[in-house]
């Protein structure tokens, strides 16, 4: 019932030569420009933390000066961080569907009609569908 779709995916990832994938000019533009978003990126995104755990603990004054009301800058900052969370997550999501899921579709579909993997690849999928 349930293990049959499963039984059927194990199958055909049997046929796949990952080595012939992983070395494909394809599968390297896809690696390559995953990590060019991604090290800058994050590389930032630590710095920006490194900077407030800083800042909170070396600056007090800093952090302690008030904005308006009981607001102050550490809690303005603290509040950045998660925004900066949430923004970062949205462009790296839009920058997948802009440039990453194209790629990994060329790949699969290299895959599915018998690119890279062996004989029985193309056609177990096929079958199973």
């Amino acid at each position: 019932m349930g293990n049959d779709a499963l039984s059927a995916e194990t199958a055909t990832a049997t046929d796949v030569d990952y080595r012939a994938v992983q070395e494909s000019a394809e599968f390297r533009t896809l690696r390559r420009t995953h990590r060019r978003f991604v090290f800058p990126v994050l590389g930032a995104c630590l710095l920006w933390y490194l900077a407030y755990v800083l800042l909170a603990g070396y600056a007090h004054d800093f952090m302690s000066t008030p904005v308006f009301g009981s607001i102050n800058v550490a809690i303005l900052l603290g509040l950045a961080q998660v925004v900066t969370t949430f923004a970062v997550t949205t462009w790296y999501v839009s920058f997948a569907n802009r440039k990453l899921d194209p790629l990994s579709e060329e790949i699969r579909d290299e895959l599915e009609t018998d690119g890279l993997g062996t004989p029985a690849a193309a056609s177990q999928v096929e079958v199973n569908r």
